[in-house]
């Protein structure tokens, strides 16, 4: 099956829930991942190796920032700018 949808250019302007989660989650994943390449760069002696560990490490420091920011939104108001969908 093919997603013949196309990617949204912006993030939402108000998360759900469930979303909230998933950023947490994605958090931690990247944290975790940054302290193990962290770590493995100082176990190693090769620089070549080292270097590249690094810049790995890097890499997940960096995306761990950036889902940072998608939670550093005033996420209530974000929803009151929404319009009310609700049924009455």
């Amino acid at each position: 099956m093919q997603n013949t949808q196309p990617p949204i250019p912006n993030p939402p302007q108000a998360i759900t829930t469930k979303d909230i989660l998933y950023l947490k989650d994605a958090l931690s994943w990247e944290l975790l991942a940054f302290k193990k390449f962290h770590f493995m760069a100082t176990q190693v002696s090769n620089e070549e190796i080292k270097q590249a560990l690094d810049q790995a490490g890097k890499m997940h420091q960096d995306h761990f920032q950036r889902i940072l920011t998608h939670l550093q939104v005033n996420n209530n108001e974000a929803m009151s700018n929404l319009p009310n969908t609700q049924l009455n």
